[in-house]
């Protein structure tokens, strides 16, 4: 029988579940696992991710309703999400991507109550078994590698 060893995750199954909104969490930004901050936003590493470099694009007011956000936020949140994109590209060169919102728990939401983005980059052949018949995705990078790697490309592109 093959093993995967994921150690990092025992810090989740051994830890209280965390109070309050990730995306209003305030904090040292490479322990919360975000990569970049925009004048009404921010990008964060998801840290259950379906593939090494899904990232979340949220904005700093908390609203779970798209259309709560005024025009300014609108632009922010696609440009942020188009930045993302870019990032990826350049430094993780995937094959293409899944980018929404999954708006209310029937859609996915895991943070129900404020409305956020995914960017995730896909490769051809980065789905396999393991998905489909163990309920299990195989990550070859930890979090924070991911973290590392991405971190300097935000900053070239600010």
């Amino acid at each position: 029988m093959d093993r995967l060893f994921a150690p990092w995750r025992v810090e989740y199954l051994t830890q209280p579940p965390a109070s309050g909104c990730i995306f209003c969490a305030q904090g040292d930004d490479r322990e919360l696992l975000i990569v970049h901050r925009t004048p009404l936003g921010r990008v964060m590493l998801n840290r259950y991710p379906y593939s090494n470099g899904h990232l979340l694009v949220s904005l700093n007011r908390h609203t779970a309703e798209l259309n709560d956000l005024t025009g300014e936020e609108m632009q922010e949140l696609l440009t942020t999400v188009a930045l993302c994109k870019d990032v990826l590209i350049k430094a993780s060169k995937p094959d293409g991507f899944n980018i929404g919102l999954n708006l209310g728990k029937a859609a996915g939401a895991g943070v129900e109550d404020h409305l956020h983005m995914h960017v995730v980059p896909r490769w051809n052949g980065d789905s396999n078994f393991m998905s489909v018949l163990a309920d299990v995705r195989v990550l070859p990078e930890s979090l924070w590698a991911t973290y590392d790697r991405l971190k300097p490309f935000f900053e070239e592109a600010r």
